[in-house]
């Protein structure tokens, strides 16, 4: 293989759940590509049987046709094609068929001139069948044996992308840097092939410098990001119209490449991807410049801005679906609706329509902004409804009224905006967008209707908050009401911190908690289901008693919901020697900790917490250590949330043992 070095690659993955694009569609992504400077496509349609379900099948003629012309459409364009194959859902990784079934699809798409590849285990189960156990000591073993495999049978791609398993952060058992998982892909993983990352989390508000350095160091080479902040595939009520942000242009030395998996629907990914095509083009820059221009870094909001001006013009293009499946039909003239009718004196005058405005997309993209934030006119309009609803002393004095007018206006404004994006020439852009913007006309119609009522108005019948309203007045159907039942519902709310719903007490333990304490600790032990002797066990079955004032319990209105014990001098419960004295001397305490999974607020552990270090600093400790078996996620993910304990590096430690310790 030429060892030249690799060009950066930038630009788009098409890899949602969902209808998959058009041919079209595709050939105009490959148009913009260009048009922005971005260099590459991923195919990776999660709903392409024979990209997926049904791996193992050829493609028909007719299919090999529509790919090759595909492939052809891209290399005009000067976008590299990247044809993904994805066979984790069946694929028995011992057996020489599989491999040979494998080498004839990826051959057969070598035939229509593609020169790229990707082989994706992403989002699959990861318990090997009896024959992949008998051949393989892990389950990355088995995924790097025939991905290299591959690599050799196609004569080393230039370009040839791998998604592990464990593709970010949140999914590392129990770090990135001690994942058993990583380290071995890592490791074995021929030098030639590059590595898919999601960053912190599947979709992940923020990548930071220092976790790719991090992740790199693990991987033995800077990954290639697939980068979700625009996927909505997830959610079908939401879609994302922020710019790309919270990457900083420093991340590009670092990286082999950024591929945005953006929204299901095509035409709605004008922003993500132009953005992209900015924060590419600004961070590039940076790189080559050694002068004194490098301090006009990427700037989100005017990449917005930018990306919405040209979104316009493509709005007001006369396109029309053309009734086969996505394409497009180009009108030369705009649609008339008389043929020469002009109204009396005394007549309706003809509806005109408005043209839409770059302040109208401006609204749309606040409105329908990013996952992890609102736009700030969607924040204002949260405010302004959340204090009109609190001030019931205030309601029909004039500042309240003034409140209720300026609300009034926002919401006219959104409705402005759907009558102007509704009369758009271009249909096809309309059609993608119509039902987000229809659900929000109705709930700022809704929310305008209820502001009025509080005010004393009296709203349509249509639009009347009664006990039996019209169907539009319950949103989410089953999928809402279900939401609505659970605990975490509203945890995560953009706009504000949520209510406390519930009150938690923290008291010294007594023995008639012991029952309630054995049921939560076997509850976890089934959940693990993981046999491995701990010393924290001990203080939790009474066979060692705890420190004074180290054996607290938390409870709820249900009752015992978890419990905190530690022991100043951790050998004394040891039968053995368990841990290395290095280990002991710097954490000489041990703490076993609990949370019933019905407990949501992360705060209320951090308060248990911090008392039980307390009581451990007034003994004179200066450490402590907590013991967890591996697949105890729930309560692993719950202490990392808090920040209090850090993943300490064990030697001899078993493989189904984590421990975990902060300094006092």
């Amino acid at each position: 293989m030429s060892k030249k070095c690799k060009m950066f690659l930038s630009g788009v993955v098409e890899g949602f759940y969902g209808r998959p694009w058009t041919m079209s569609q595709r050939k105009e992504l490959f148009t913009r590509e260009q048009r922005w400077g971005l260099n590459a496509y991923l195919y990776a349609p999660k709903d392409d049987y024979k990209h997926r379900m049904y791996w193992r099948d050829l493609y028909s003629l007719e299919e090999a046709e529509q790919l090759m012309t595909l492939i052809s459409a891209a290399r005009e364009r000067s976008v590299e094609f990247i044809y993904a194959i994805s066979p984790g859902l069946d694929i028995t990784f011992s057996n020489p068929k599989e491999l040979t079934a494998l080498k004839r699809k990826l051959s057969q798409v070598c035939g229509f001139g593609c020169r790229s590849f990707a082989l994706l285990f992403d989002d699959i189960e990861t318990e090997m069948c009896p024959a992949d156990k008998e051949a393989f000591s892990s389950f990355a073993e088995a995924q790097v044996s025939v991905t290299n495999e591959l690599f050799l049978h196609l004569e080393e791609p230039h370009t040839f992308l791998f998604c592990p398993t464990d593709y970010c952060a949140a999914f590392c058992t129990p770090s990135v840097p001690l994942s058993a998982y990583l380290n071995t892909v890592g490791e074995k993983l021929n030098a030639g092939i590059d590595i898919l990352w999601t960053g912190p989390k599947v979709v992940s508000q923020d990548i930071s410098v220092a976790s790719i350095e991090e992740v790199s160091a693990v991987l033995r080479r800077p990954p290639v990001i697939w980068d979700n902040i625009h996927a909505n595939d997830y959610d079908p009520q939401r879609l994302f119209l922020g710019p790309f942000k919270n990457r900083p242009t420093e991340l590009i030395p670092k990286l082999r490449g950024v591929l945005t998996n953006p929204n299901c629907e095509f035409e709605l990914n004008f922003v993500a991807i132009h953005t992209l095509a900015s924060w590419c083009s600004y961070g590039q820059k940076d790189v080559s410049m050694d002068g004194d221009d490098q301090g006009s870094d990427y700037n989100p909001h005017e990449a917005l801005r930018l990306a919405l001006s040209d979104w316009l013009v493509e709005f007001g293009r006369a396109d029309q679906p053309d009734g086969a499946g996505g394409g497009r039909s180009k009108r030369d003239e705009e649609p008339m609706q008389t043929d020469g009718y002009a109204p009396g004196p005394k007549d309706n005058p003809l509806y005109t329509a408005e043209p839409l405005t770059l302040d109208d997309l401006t609204l749309l993209s606040e409105l329908f902004y990013l996952p992890y934030e609102h736009g700030a006119t969607a924040v204002l309009m949260l405010q302004e409804l959340h204090c009109l609803r609190r001030e019931d002393s205030e309601r029909g004095k004039e500042e309240w009224r003034q409140r209720a007018g300026k609300f009034d206006d926002m919401c006219a404004a959104v409705v402005q905006m759907f009558n102007r994006l509704s009369n758009v020439p271009n249909r096809i852009i309309l059609y993608d967008l119509y039902n987000y913007i229809c659900d929000i006309k109705s709930g700022v119609t809704m929310a305008k209707a209820y502001v009025k009522t509080l005010g004393g108005q009296t709203p349509h019948p249509a639009l009347a908050l009664t006990n039996d309203p019209e169907p539009w007045g319950f949103r989410g159907g089953l999928s809402g009401e279900f939401q609505r039942m659970l605990p975490s519902h509203g945890i995560r709310d953009l706009f504000r911190s949520p209510p406390a719903t519930r009150v938690y007490t923290i008291r010294p333990c007594t023995p008639k908690d012991q029952p309630e304490v054995l049921k939560i600790f076997k509850e976890m032990q089934i959940e693990t289901q993981q046999k491995v002797e701990l010393v924290g066990d001990r203080l939790v079955e009474g066979h060692v008693t705890p420190s004074q004032n180290c054996s607290l319990i938390l409870d709820d209105a249900a009752g015992v919901c978890g419990y905190a014990f530690a022991l100043s001098d951790a050998k004394t419960a040891m039968t053995k020697a368990q841990y290395p004295e290095t280990m002991l001397q710097d954490f000489p305490s041990v703490m076993a900790i609990q949370i019933h999974s019905r407990v949501p607020d992360h705060s209320t552990a951090e308060r248990l917490i911090e008392q039980m270090l307390s009581a451990l600093r007034d003994s004179g400790s200066k450490g402590v250590f907590s013991e967890f078996r591996s697949n105890d996620r729930r309560m692993y993910d719950f202490l990392k949330t808090l920040d209090v304990f850090q993943v300490l590096k064990v030697d001899g430690l078993p493989t189904n043992l984590v421990i975990m310790g902060t300094k006092l």
